[in-house]
């Protein structure tokens, strides 16, 4: 079906959108709060992964985070505390933040079917001491990732529930995918990539995971 045959079907306003979702209500609204309170906190530091979301000119991303549990810390009620670990320096998310500190988290913990979300405000640190208070296996982050909280709420675990995420039975064999060697040859045509990149991989990720 083309753009043109959908654009009779198109939901463009609020208005619209309302009639056919309705509005939410009791638990669906009652859970977002503005700060991170006891539940909410034990969730967080039970999370050893989030997905975050940011916002800037180049348009939006989402990045995976992950560590062990813990590793976004609460520092009260309305800050959270990320430690930026070492990546492939393409920095999208930081980039983002410094033109748009709108930022948005989603926890996730295996074997639970609830999320978290997070959405808030976010500056980037280079306090020394705020870096080396999150040093692991030897390594300190270049930086700390600081949010401001505005709106907290779970999620409930339909999702989840759906996509049997943490059911051992859906996961796949890792060589039914193409593997980043591939990838990377593909679109570079040969120039980089390739069995070699894969040969190396486990001893590149072990060198560069911190």
């Amino acid at each position: 079906m083309t753009m043109d045959g959908l654009d009779h079907h198109l939901v463009t306003s609020i208005e619209a959108l309302e009639a056919i979702y309705g509005a939410p209500s009791g638990g669906a609204v009652v859970k977002e709060i503005d700060h991170v309170n006891a539940h909410y906190r034990a969730f967080i530091e039970a999370a050893p992964f989030c997905a975050m979301a940011t916002s800037g000119p180049g348009g939006l991303d989402c990045t995976p985070r992950g560590d062990p549990p813990g590793f976004v810390r609460v520092k009260d009620e309305k800050t959270l505390l990320i430690p930026d670990r070492r990546g492939n320096n393409r920095i999208d998310s930081l980039r983002n933040l410094i033109a748009d500190p709108r930022i948005s988290l989603l926890f996730l913990i295996p074997g639970c079917g609830e999320t978290l979300r997070v959405n808030g405000r976010a500056v980037i640190s280079i306090e020394r001491k705020l870096c080396e208070s999150f040093v692991f296996a030897g390594k300190a982050p270049r930086s700390v990732i600081v949010v401001t909280v505005d709106r907290v709420y779970f999620q409930c675990a339909k999702a989840i529930v759906r996509a049997k995420l943490w059911d051992p039975a859906t996961q796949i064999d890792r060589s039914a995918l193409p593997t980043p060697g591939a990838i990377l040859a593909a679109i570079s045509n040969g120039a980089i990539g390739g069995p070699e990149h894969d040969r190396t991989a486990p001893e590149r990720m072990m060198a560069t995971i911190y």
